[in-house]
């Protein structure tokens, strides 16, 4: 069963016990849009009490908000009552709500776009705060007083930049003059929530608008100094023609693929990072960066653990930083060794970080093909294959455990990838060759 059908399921069942009940928000909007929607919220008169009547699997998870979560044959819809928000107090959420009807509810939220109600069963649009105007013609508008929608969740600034970005929306004078007003104080906003929007923001197709946004909003200066930093950072022009390490940046972010994964998207945005601290001019004047991939490393960490990533994406990332400067070597290196260079899971993702940083620079995309070409040839086989020679076989040999027993396999293991040694036998005939080097 489709998601849409599983939502009037629960519009039909509100509506036979007498309450009211619509599409309410995003899922409205896309759907004018005609993108398809990811989930669809319920609005009702119903309060949450008499929802977690109706309906026999539910979770209370807002129910002070009036939000309680429904799960319909296994999908999970959040069915929310009629509300309008009490004070804000602190720039995130409200003191309280009171329940009110469907005009009292679109007025709370935050931009007109996002204030749109659908009868799913007659397909009537109901829009008390202009946002069906504002869609057609392509506007990102607060509803009623800018100033006060920011100020009361300043998440909302964050919110604006993505839809503005996504659905390649204008922002209305005043809407951006309540947000530009806003955003010294995101501060007040939790890493998670800020980590959640920027990770919508860079994944999206239109993530150079989303960049262009936080930086023209403040917003770029204040969550992500370190990038900011990258303006006016000088490069050689032989090898950067494109110019500083901020237009690279926009660049490679502009080519790569409408799908990209957060590790991927935050690998190419924070590559470079280490660029600025690591800026100067040698004897002849001409601009270095030494190291700059290993102190972007250990920068990209920081500003990750900073946003609350995952420890997987951090480390994913992390290893894409640290490595970008490897690839230039890859043609040079031992069949081994390009073996294990390929063979790491984020090898795929920094191969396509490779590409952009080269094709919005110099434009040589020589090492990209040649790994291309290495990877699909390796790919007829185990990319690491077994060891022919274990631990095992050493120690039957007579070998004691310690570091030049290590070190023999990893020899044996290296010899094998590049061809030296293709059996069993031949391993132990070259242990036994070396055994009095142990």
């Amino acid at each position: 069963m489709e998601l849409a059908d599983k939502a009037r399921q629960i519009v039909n069942r509100l509506r036979a016990a007498g309450f009211s009940a619509l599409y309410a928000g995003g899922s409205v909007r896309d759907l004018l849009l005609g993108q398809p929607a990811k989930d669809i919220d319920i609005a009702t008169n119903a309060t949450p009490a008499e929802v977690q009547a109706l309906f026999e699997r539910t979770v209370p998870v807002g129910a002070h908000f009036g939000v309680v979560i429904v799960l319909q044959d296994g999908t999970p819809f959040e069915v929310a009552t009629f509300r309008a928000d009490g004070e804000y107090l602190d720039g995130r959420r409200p003191a309280g709500v009171v329940f009110t009807d469907a005009r009292g509810d679109a007025l709370r939220r935050d931009f007109t776009i996002n204030g749109l109600f659908l009868d799913p069963v007659t397909g009537e649009v109901i829009d008390y705060v202009g946002g069906r105007q504002d869609l057609e013609n392509r506007v990102l508008r607060a509803i009623g007083d800018a100033g006060a929608r920011f100020q009361e969740d300043y998440l909302r600034v964050l919110r604006g930049v993505r839809f503005a970005a996504a659905l390649d929306l204008t922002i209305e004078p005043e809407t951006w003059q309540g947000l530009r007003g806003a955003v010294p104080a995101i501060g007040a906003v939790s890493a998670e929530r800020i980590r959640e929007e920027l990770v919508k923001i860079f994944i999206s197709p239109s993530r150079v608008r989303g960049l262009d946004l936080l930086d023209e909003s403040g917003l770029l200066a204040i969550l992500l100094p370190e990038v900011e930093a990258l303006k006016g950072c000088e490069q050689p022009p032989e090898f950067h023609p494109e110019g500083d390490v901020f237009v690279h940046t926009r660049l490679m972010l502009d080519m790569l693929g409408p799908a990209v994964s957060p590790a991927l998207a935050f690998g190419v945005l924070l590559h470079d990072i280490g660029k600025p601290p690591c800026f100067f001019r040698d004897e002849t004047g001409r601009i270095r960066f030494n190291g700059h991939e290993h102190v972007g490393a250990t920068m990209a960490e920081a500003i990750l653990r900073r946003l609350k990533f995952s420890n997987h994406e951090i480390a994913a990332t992390v290893e894409m930083v640290r490595n970008h400067m490897a690839f230039k070597d890859a043609p040079h290196m031992r069949t081994a060794k390009l073996r294990r260079f390929i063979a790491r899971e984020t090898f795929p993702e920094e191969l396509e970080l490779h590409r952009v940083d080269c094709g919005s620079s110099h434009g040589s995309l020589d090492i990209y093909e040649f790994l291309k070409a290495r990877r699909e040839e390796f790919a007829n086989e185990p990319i690491i294959p077994p060891r022919l020679l274990t631990g095992a076989d050493l120690i039957a040999l007579g070998w004691k455990p310690g570091p030049k027993f290590r070190e023999t396999l990893e020899a044996a293991h290296n010899l094998q990838m590049e061809g030296a040694l293709s059996t069993r036998e031949e391993a132990l005939a070259w242990a036994q060759k070396n055994d009095d080097k142990r």
